[in-house]
């Protein structure tokens, strides 16, 4: 039989520093001795602090389903059904084809390496099929401390081997759609080439990518700079190499001897060897004056297909043609789609050719904003092509289309607008997409399409209807796993809803459930969103700051649950939305925008007012019980307001960080307790715990470096919230938990879940203990649940139970204060305590549980504090008794 111990003394719970103290203008103390027989039972629970049990956990998403670029759709051409995708944040992924979700394959990738998760380029190999490569690395410039790598498994992906590049690889940068820059031979599988950017380079490697070599007979590094003489970094970038295509029919005993190799160089576009890679010659008469996106080698015709574009994407793109290369004879064909429906040109990205139909090619824009991109197909090689959507003259300008969009899976694609049917001069919501570098037909289906866009995987599955007359093709989104976001933070209220979330791109969302793609925040619809908070006794008042779709900054209230919301004047004068915080019960608001005044509400939202005493720029966080108490830092200086955010002053509190990723979070059910986590390296750097709303502070021991911290509902039995922080502790970076106040702490992740950089948020649960939500870079929203967390067991009377054994009786929780056996749970006094709070994390007051000096829990519908010990003493029975109410 197992039983859970609690690892925090009930009886002694404001020694664990989270018990508040009062939250900010104590009354005169009053102290009261324990009877003997109590002061034994509190002093041998405080002895009951054990090491903390063994903990697994399951790792998923909260479901989003897309919401970042995918630059890249790798089909093997060997292996039917075997596809991976790449993100440019968020790492890689494999289509499991029998839950129809892409299985992500990085997330081992930690603090140290995050920018790993950045995916230049992807590589199947054709002959072993369970061998895969990816390029990684972030940026190119000095955002990326890091040199890139080439990643290598030999179980699609399961586990990974490093080689350490000596160059940057920008995952994220300028073209990053363009390629493959890694390719596996077909005619020798351990033979890979590498396109490198930064004049770095073409490299080879002989050994399946375990050592790589520069190239040194190629010929030309490059010299394309997106933006030269800008003066940003990120746009000053030499594209370098490209990609490499291999002439299969080339190979006699070994390698392919017929290579053409891209560089960005709008004068020597291509380059051809036909010696396996020995020599190397410009392509005579290949197309100038674009850059070679894609291009892809179709045996079948013995031809080359070539998609360019005058820039180097995804962004951008006003000009670019399509072409076909004779290998054998040296003859171009420009097969460039004429057809323009609203006058502009656009550079092409997305290139593919069926390879059970070869005849059959497709082609995309790079970028045509407005009104939507432009998909082609062409069943005789180019000649000919037909687009997914035309305005047709011949009918007097009618509206034609060759699809049907069905988005009600993912309703956030609508980004804030009605959907309805594409028309003539409008852009349709949904729209076919964006940044469409990724096209791909599946070798083994000519009726499975799948293109990646700035926000999701489109895919149908009837794709040869489009040849038919009248035709119609049905797509639909198709990244479900795919959780390529950056979440900025993130609040589980008590109540119906999940989690809410603040999020670039997205904005952020209300999930009702997190296991249900939910829409997007509406009525303000918000392009990205910075925080969000809840009230800490009133789950049903959320609060978020974001940019609208205008580029104005706002904050919203909702005292719904999220269905409605009212939204603030724009903060013309900010820089960005900064942070917003929701009083304890629902009716005053703070918000801090980045650059500007910070302003509070005192009617939730309705009404806005300027601030006094708090620096521009401070983060905010609201107490969770009073409902009064706001507080703020900024460069190490913490503030605290006591009348619901109009005036804030500093406190004395002295040895927090000045400089870095700072954030604090408000303990549920605590007055005036408070954790704070950040710093950066090399200086003020951990953890920190207050009980007096931030007079003074005290360290928290073993702990190197801290970046968030966040609580969720108490262990069975606990009188205290679990406690989860992203850290280094004792030398080993980590998602932490602590049940028993911070004194004992297990790490609950493990080296493959480690998703990157985790320092926007984490945040527990209030309603499951155990249940984690970790804010990610590129991965989402990570959710992680205790499997090994078990309801308590039921009192038995021929079970011996020991001082912080739990069980349960007549439906309540019960935990043992000394040694037991036989005797029921009940009663007033005696060995059992009956331990109740609310969703909020305030203590349900029981006659047979121990409270001490501070201690603030609920009765008869009021709050109420402990003035000195009490047990068995009811709230509000004397005036003078063991409590005085709360006057919030």
């Amino acid at each position: 039989m197992r039983f859970l111990t609690v690892a925090a003394s009930l009886a002694a719970t404001g020694t664990a520093l989270i018990a508040a103290a009062p939250a900010l203008a104590a009354p005169p103390g009053v102290t009261g001795g324990a009877h003997p027989a109590e002061a034994s039972a509190a002093s041998h629970l405080a002895e009951a602090s054990a090491t903390p049990e063994a903990t697994t956990y399951d790792w998923s998403n909260a479901a989003i389903s897309g919401g970042g670029y995918v630059p890249g759709i790798i089909y093997s051409q060997t292996e039917p059904g075997l596809v991976y995708a790449r993100t440019d944040i968020g790492g890689t992924y494999r289509l499991d084809r029998a839950t129809d979700t892409w299985v992500p394959l990085l997330d081992h990738v930690g603090w140290d390496d995050w920018n790993r998760l950045g995916v230049l380029s992807l590589a199947t190999d054709p002959v072993d099929t369970h061998r895969v490569y990816a390029a990684t690395g972030m940026y190119t410039n000095e955002w990326d401390p890091d040199n890139g790598a080439i990643l290598r498994s030999d179980d699609y992906g399961e586990t990974w081997e490093a080689t350490e590049l000596p160059f940057k690889v920008g995952g994220n940068m300028p073209g990053r759609g363009i390629g493959e820059r890694l390719v596996v031979d077909p005619a020798d599988n351990d033979v890979l080439y590498y396109g490198a950017e930064s004049g770095n380079g073409l490299w080879r490697s002989t050994d399946a990518g375990v050592t790589f070599s520069q190239v040194e007979s190629f010929p030309n590094v490059g010299d394309f700079i997106p933006d030269a003489g800008s003066g940003n970094s990120y746009l000053e970038q030499n594209l370098g190499v490209l990609w490499t295509a291999f002439d299969a029919d080339s190979a006699e005993a070994g390698p392919s001897q017929t290579l053409i190799t891209a560089v960005a160089d709008v004068d020597d576009p291509l380059y051809r060897s036909d010696d396996g890679g020995e020599t190397w010659t410009p392509i005579a008469n290949a197309p100038t004056g674009y850059i070679a996106h894609h291009g892809v080698i179709d045996q079948a015709s013995r031809s080359l297909y070539l998609t360019t574009s005058n820039t180097s994407g995804p962004y951008d793109g006003s000009d670019g043609e399509v072409w076909r290369y004779d290998l054998d004879s040296g003859a171009w064909t420009d097969i460039t789609p004429q057809a323009r429906p609203v006058g502009g040109d656009f550079g092409f990205g997305g290139l593919t050719v069926d390879r059970s139909d070869p005849d059959t090619l497709m082609v995309v824009s790079q970028i045509q904003w407005w009104p939507d991109v432009l998909i082609f197909r062409s069943t005789d090689r180019g000649e000919t092509w037909s687009a997914i959507w035309d305005y047709d003259d011949s009918k007097g300008g009618e509206f034609s289309s060759r699809y049907d969009q069905d988005i009600s899976a993912v309703p956030w694609l609508r980004f804030g607008k009605e959907v309805g049917e594409p028309q003539m001069w409008a852009e349709p919501t949904p729209k076919l997409g964006w940044m469409v570098s990724a096209l791909e037909i599946d070798p083994f289906n000519s009726d499975e399409l799948m293109y990646g866009t700035g926000a999701t995987i489109y895919r149908s599955g009837n794709l040869t209807d489009w040849d038919l007359d009248g035709g119609v093709i049905d797509i639909a989104p198709s990244a479900q796993g795919i959780e390529e976001t950056a979440i900025q933070d993130l609040v589980a209220p008590t109540g119906d809803v999940d989690l809410v979330s603040a999020m670039l791109d997205l904005g952020g969302f209300v999930h009702e459930d997190i296991a249900a793609v939910s829409d997007a925040f509406q009525g303000p619809y918000f392009g990205g969103g910075t925080s969000v908070d809840a009230a800490g006794r009133d789950g049903a008042t959320v609060a978020r700051a974001g940019t609208d779709g205008s580029g104005a900054h706002l904050a919203a209230v909702s005292h719904d649950e999220g269905a409605t919301w009212v939204a603030s004047p724009a903060a013309a004068d900010a820089s960005g939305p900064g942070t917003v915080a929701v009083g304890a019960e629902g009716s005053a608001v703070v918000w801090s925008p980045a650059g500007a005044d910070a302003r509070f509400s005192t009617d939730g939202g309705d009404t806005w007012e300027t601030t006094a005493g708090l620096p521009v720029g401070a983060r905010v966080e609201a107490d969770r019980v009073d409902p009064h108490a706001f507080y703020g830092f900024l460069g190490g200086d913490f503030f605290v307001s006591a009348d619901g955010g109009a005036t804030f002053v500093a406190t004395p509190a002295q040895g927090l960080p000045v400089e870095g990723n700072v954030r604090f979070a408000a303990v549920p059910g605590a007055p005036g307790a408070l954790w704070l986590a950040g710093g950066e390296e090399d200086g003020t750097y951990g953890l920190w715990r207050t009980a007096d709303a931030g007079s003074t502070w005290q360290r928290v021991d073993g702990f190197d470096e801290a970046d968030t911290v966040g609580f969720g509902k108490a262990a069975p039995g606990a009188t205290l919230p679990a406690i989860y922080v992203a850290a280094k502790r004792d030398g080993v970076r980590g998602v932490w938990r602590s049940i028993d106040g911070g004194d004992t702490w297990v790490r609950i992740n493990d080296d493959e879940h480690q998703w990157g950089w985790i320092g926007a948020d984490i945040e527990g649960d209030p309603d499951v203990f155990g249940r984690v939500y970790i804010a990610t870079n590129g991965r989402g929203i990570v959710v992680g649940d205790d499997s090994t967390a078990a309801a308590a067991d039921p009192w038995s009377p021929a079970v011996a139970y020991g001082a912080g054994d739990v069980v349960t009786y007549d439906d309540a929780t019960w935990v043992a204060s000394w040694w037991t056996r036989g005797q029921a749970p009940g009663g007033v006094s005696g060995p059992w305590q009956e331990v109740a709070a609310e969703d909020s994390g305030i203590a349900v007051w029981t006659a047979s549980r121990t409270f001490t000096r501070g201690d603030v829990v609920t009765h008869g519908g009021e709050l109420w504090r402990a003035k000195w010990y009490a047990r068995g003493s009811e709230p509000g029975a004397s005036e003078y008794g063991p409590w005085e109410a709360l006057q919030y």
